[in-house]
């Protein structure tokens, strides 16, 4: 008997189907209702297949929900996403029952039974469906980008090492989910991308075909097509842009990755034709009772790749092993957002009780120990409040590998990422802003920084030039080092450059951090011609902007021929601040301990005037400018003179002043507070506190204190 539909058995299974299908819309998650009926109908639909010559690609079909029933029957109950699965298994049954006669037989992928894998020719247009459930879609995308994640850093592991067959199972079972996921919610164009892909994987799988150079570049481009088409999705999906057709064309991308499953392509080894009517990847390519076996014991179901696993190796299962015990919700940041202002404002509340001044009047023990518990408790819940938004960084930095690959291959040039610290954690919105001073960072390294293989090789170096994105706590504070073994700063060029631009006069010789200073400085750039990798002199002033916007530090140590050190100094969280409490006139200032390197009263010796250049402190035999906060901002203070005062020394960048205040009120942690749109554009103030007493403090901004006018000439209090 021919494909389903086209024998005697047409009826009893289109009635099984059905029946499994109204079983399975009243199933619930985490219930077992229906699970007996759903595997019995099963049953009959298997004994059909023994007692009549029905089709491999029917077998194949119920094979996989056979597996996903049997993981069901091993948890005692329905998983969402195994209801998911045979959901979508009826829905490709029923249709491939339906069309029977009029289209070729549906595939059935072994490892899941899924609907059915898309035809030819599938449309390269895509319309969210308004009926389509909200929720379920952004579940989908979610994953879609944590598995699009994934085989980018398996391809790239595959690059280094071919062979790595645990590698390549678990990109085409990634690409196999998205599949799936995407053919449940009928999203046509991005099924027949992924069920391509998945084919091409498959004939690496079974050996039929070398991944070589050109198959890793088209799957990632496929990845890369795939991203796009999940990224239009999510902009609709959250209102960023109208509803309306998304268009992308495939076809011919569609057409290189047939014609490299079929080893047609550039570099292909001839396969062996397959037969008639069978499509590379289809059942006729039996996956191995080993493969299947590691996609049970995953525990995956259709063999879904590990959610932030790497790809391959030890650590990828020993992650994957971890999870058996943690169960997580996903949250919607927003709520996550609310949580943690809602504590800022408890603490706030908590720091107004335990100060009160009637309060501490009043002696009653007990009253005592209730604030030292409430005390605690409100400790306790604002350390944890925050390790909710702290993620570690490591999707950032695995994101730059690809980043390196497509440089140094633009560059002709040979270049390794190296990482360290993946698992440093940093606040979310942190983690959000730096992919674009890193993006920068790292193109920079390998335009200016590594040297051309040939010239490596004359100096004594391996061809192949490493860069290192590394990452650890500091004091308090997040380090993020981006370091390479190039051929360093060229300070005499860089002066020279900036001569040229009018930067600094002819005749100033400026120190090694007012050179390095100028790095950042915009329209700035050592290259002597435009690439496409940098040059413009915009990469290094979006890194300074960033990561000053972010209330971060960046300094860089090179060496002339050996390499240059970038490093971005960043606090732990956007929302709490460790400052120092000083006080002008009536008024009360925070400074971020971070840029605090020491305080102290001058002796009348240690003030003096220098020139044009005003007072400066001398601070054990270092002249550094004198900053009277009092005159910067207009207020009037106690004192004017330095040695009735309190001089703070400020650092940032490497550069130093001295800030005099009238007196230290002590060190404070404060949950930070915008000063709105009046304010935006004040360098000075980062922003205001309330402290223990209840009034407001303002959050001065290091950068700007050290450096009062930028190298535009810009006054940096706006």
């Amino acid at each position: 008997m021919g494909p389903p539909g086209q024998g005697p058995a047409d009826a009893a299974l289109a009635r099984l189907i059905a029946q499994i299908g109204l079983e399975l819309a009243v199933a619930k998650p985490g219930q077992d209702d229906g699970l007996l009926p759903v595997n019995s109908l099963l049953g009959e639909i298997e004994e059909i297949g023994q007692t009549l010559p029905v089709s491999g690609e029917l077998r194949e079909a119920v094979a996989g929900a056979r597996g996903a029933v049997e993981a069901a029957f091993e948890t005692g109950a329905f998983t969402a996403e195994g209801l998911a699965r045979l959901r979508a298994w009826t829905v490709g049954m029923q249709r491939a029952l339906a069309t029977a006669g009029e289209t070729p037989a549906p595939q059935h992928p072994t490892a899941a039974g899924e609907m059915p894998a898309p035809q030819a020719g599938a449309g390269e247009e895509l319309c969210l469906d308004p009926a389509q459930d909200a929720e379920m879609l952004r579940a989908f995308l979610d994953e879609s980008r944590e598995h699009l994640h994934q085989i980018e850093q398996g391809v790239l592991a595959l690059e280094r090492n071919p062979q790595e067959a645990a590698t390549l199972h678990a990109i085409f079972r990634a690409f196999h989910t998205m599949k799936g996921g995407a053919g449940f919610l009928h999203l046509g164009p991005i099924q027949a991308l992924a069920h391509e892909l998945e084919s091409l994987l498959q004939e690496a799988r079974q050996g039929r075909m070398a991944m070589d150079a050109a198959a890793i570049e088209l799957i990632l481009t496929g990845s890369d097509r795939l991203g796009r088409w999940v990224g239009e999705l999510e902009a609709q999906l959250e209102g960023a842009k109208p509803p309306g057709p998304i268009r992308m064309p495939m076809g011919d991308l569609i057409e290189r990755i047939r014609e490299r499953s079929l080893g047609r392509g550039a570099g292909a080894e001839a396969p062996a034709a397959p037969k008639s009517g069978e499509v590379a990847g289809a059942p006729g390519a039996r996956e191995t009772d080993a493969c299947r076996l590691e996609a049970r014991t995953t525990g995956e179901g259709q063999g879904a790749l590990p959610t932030g696993a790497r790809l391959g190796g030890t650590e990828g299962k020993r992650q994957a092993a971890g999870r058996v015990g943690t169960q997580f919700v996903r949250v919607n940041t927003q709520k996550l957002d609310a949580l943690v202002d809602l504590v800022g404002e408890l603490v706030i509340a908590q720091s107004l009780v335990t100060g009160d001044v009637g309060v501490r009047a009043l002696e009653d023990p007990g009253l005592s120990r209730h604030r030292s518990q409430l005390g605690r408790v409100t400790a306790e819940l604002q350390r944890t409040a925050m390790a909710l938004r702290l993620v570690p960084i490591r999707a950032t930095f695995e994101k730059m590998a690809r980043l390196v690959r497509d440089l140094s291959l633009k560059a002709g040039k040979q270049v390794e990422l190296q990482l360290q610290g993946e698992d440093t954690e940093l606040d979310r919105h942190l983690i959000d802003e730096l992919d674009d001073p890193l993006v920068h960072m790292i193109r920079n390294a390998v335009d200016h920084g590594i040297e051309p293989p040939a010239v490596r090789v004359a100096q004594g170096k391996p061809p192949r030039g490493v860069i290192a994105l590394a990452a650890s706590h500091r004091a308090g504070h997040v380090v993020i080092e981006v370091r390479d073994d190039g051929a360093g700063l060229d300070r005499e060029r860089i002066v020279a450059k900036a001569r040229r631009q009018g930067l600094i006069g002819e005749g100033e010789n400026p120190g090694e951090a007012e050179v390095l200073r100028l790095l950042f400085t915009p329209g700035f750039s050592t290259a002597e011609r435009v690439t496409e990798i940098s040059g413009r002199g915009v990469g290094m002033d979006v890194v300074w902007r960033n990561i000053t916007d972010l209330r971060g530090q960046v300094t860089a140590d090179s060496v002339r021929g050996q390499g240059t050190t970038f490093a971005i100094h960043l606090p732990l969280t956007l929302a709490i601040i460790d400052g120092l409490l000083v006080g002008v006139g009536g008024q009360r200032f925070v400074l971020p301990t971070l840029a605090v390197r020491e305080s102290f009263r001058p002796t009348r010796e240690m003030v003096s005037r220098a020139g044009p250049r005003g007072e400066v402190v001398n601070v054990r035999g270092r002249l550094c400018p004198l900053l009277r906060l009092h005159e910067h901002l207009g207020i009037e203070p106690r004192t004017k003179d330095p040695t009735e005062a309190v001089v703070v020394v400020v650092e940032s960048n490497r550069e130093q002043r001295c800030v005099m205040v009238d007196e230290l009120l002590g060190k404070q942690e404060v949950v930070i507070k915008g000063l709105g749109e009046r304010f935006r554009h004040n360098r000075v103030l980062a922003g205001a506190a309330i402290l223990g007493d209840g009034q407001v403090g303002l959050i001065l901004e290091a950068d700007a204190l050290v450096r009062p006018r930028d190298t535009r000439g810009r006054e940096a209090n706006g």
